[in-house]
């Protein structure tokens, strides 16, 4: 019985031994592919060597650089994050912070960029890169506001300029019509005008027939004279030549 409970235990040394020979395999094809590029393949290896050893951080860190050499800069920060969940030192979780803030500003999410270095230099306030990249996207995130403070300052611009379009607009076409409607009245003023003036000019029926009347009335007195002219030029005949005259039995008139 004591003999079987050695064997068991070398049976589970050397498994053991197997396992951490697989794990530092692992971890050495993912540090070579990693050196030449090949960062697929390292994130591949790295991957399997985590899977062997859940408690060491290397491979989980190491996958996640792979990724972000892979310019997948989402994918990147969840594996970060997975890094955090199992980082136990402060030296872990400033390298993972630090990094998860360089993707975030591949990202340009300045903001969470600002919180993730400062997360790092919590723990790792020494780090002199982490304060230059801190500083970095606090003045990317600060220029990033006013980039967007502008826009929206042209964009009130613009709409203020539409509006003050618009209303001009609106007032051209409302004085347009104005005088469209007072040209017209004028039109009708006008054309009232002409009509009082043409009916004004235009004979009155009563006064023409006065005026025949009367013309009736010149001519026949006309005619009166004429023929008692004639009638005295005859007279005068008569007397000369001692005869009688007739008088004409109707009118000329």
């Amino acid at each position: 019985m004591k003999q079987f409970g050695y064997i068991l235990l070398m049976v589970l040394f050397a498994g053991t031994i197997v396992q951490a020979q697989s794990y530092n395999s692992q971890m050495a094809e993912g540090n070579q592919s990693f050196g030449v590029k090949n960062y697929t393949k390292a994130e591949q290896s790295y991957r399997k060597a985590a899977a062997k050893n859940t408690e060491n951080t290397s491979a989980l860190y190491n996958k996640a650089n792979s990724i972000y050499r892979m310019q997948s800069m989402n994918e990147a920060v969840s594996s970060y994050q997975t890094v955090l969940k199992a980082a136990q030192t402060k030296e872990e979780k400033h390298r993972a912070f630090h990094n998860m803030g360089n993707a975030y500003m591949s990202l340009k999410d300045y903001k969470k960029a600002v919180e993730a270095y400062k997360n790092a230099l919590r723990n790792n306030p020494k780090d002199e890169e982490t304060r230059y990249n801190f500083a970095l996207a606090k003045k990317m995130l600060q220029e990033n506001q006013d980039q967007q403070n502008d826009n929206e300052d042209q964009d009130q611009d613009e709409d203020q300029d539409d509006q003050e379009k618009d209303n001009q607009d609106n007032q051209d076409k409302e004085d347009q019509d104005n005088n469209e409607e007072n040209q017209n009245q004028d039109e009708q003023q006008n054309n009232q005008e002409k009509e009082q003036q043409d009916e004004q000019q235009k004979p009155n029926p009563e006064q023409q027939k006065q005026e025949q009347t009367r013309q009736q009335m010149e001519n026949m007195l006309q005619a009166l004279d004429n023929h008692e002219q004639d009638v005295r030029e005859r007279i005068q005949e008569r007397d000369q030549k001692a005869q009688p005259i007739t008088v004409p039995s109707t009118k000329d008139w």
